[in-house]
């Protein structure tokens, strides 16, 4: 049985449908973006200077963060660079957070991959890039390192003389 259906308004219903998903998405990456420039100026107020990002470039969505190894722990002097890239879904999903700069960790691989739950499966809203960014200073002195992305530097760990040598080697590949 034939319907009656209206073929220009049919087509004009599957074009309204495309441009709401269309607004849907220009809204959500100005929430985006609203959030990363709101994260930003947190960052810039900030007193804490062992940790930082600023956007790499004009793109906001592709930052470069700064920690500073954390105090009494062998990464102490040196500094280490890690690129983020935020997803237009952020802060929905975890950004991608990788070491530039080359680590020894055992929760770190040589590509600089980081081995941290809320990176992944423990993930929140509620963090932002200061909280990812302390969370893996925090990481570089207290490794979980029955879960390792570098077995090496796990057997090490143990052996702090032996791992420092290590640490000091890979940092100063540079």
């Amino acid at each position: 049985m034939a319907q009656n259906i209206d073929p220009y308004y049919s087509q004009q219903s599957d074009n309204s449908k495309q441009n709401n998903e269309g607004r849907n998405v220009a809204s959500e990456s100005h929430a985006v973006t609203k959030r990363l420039h709101k994260e930003l100026m947190t960052l810039m107020i900030s007193t804490d200077k062992s940790v930082s990002a600023f956007p790499e470039g004009e793109n906001l969505f592709r930052w470069i963060g700064t920690i500073t190894g954390p105090s009494d722990t062998v990464y102490e002097s040196q500094k280490y660079k890690l690129s983020l890239q935020f997803p237009h879904s952020y802060p929905y999903t975890a950004p991608t957070v990788k070491f530039i700069t080359p680590c020894f960790h055992p929760n770190i691989d040589s590509s600089g991959n980081i081995c941290l739950d809320i990176l992944k499966e423990k993930w929140s809203a509620l963090y932002d890039v200061r909280t990812i960014l302390l969370s893996i200073q925090s990481l570089l002195g207290e490794p979980n390192i029955d879960s390792p992305l570098n077995a090496l530097a796990a057997e090490l760990w143990t052996r702090q003389a032996e791992y420092k040598r290590h640490v000091l080697e890979t940092y100063n590949q540079l």
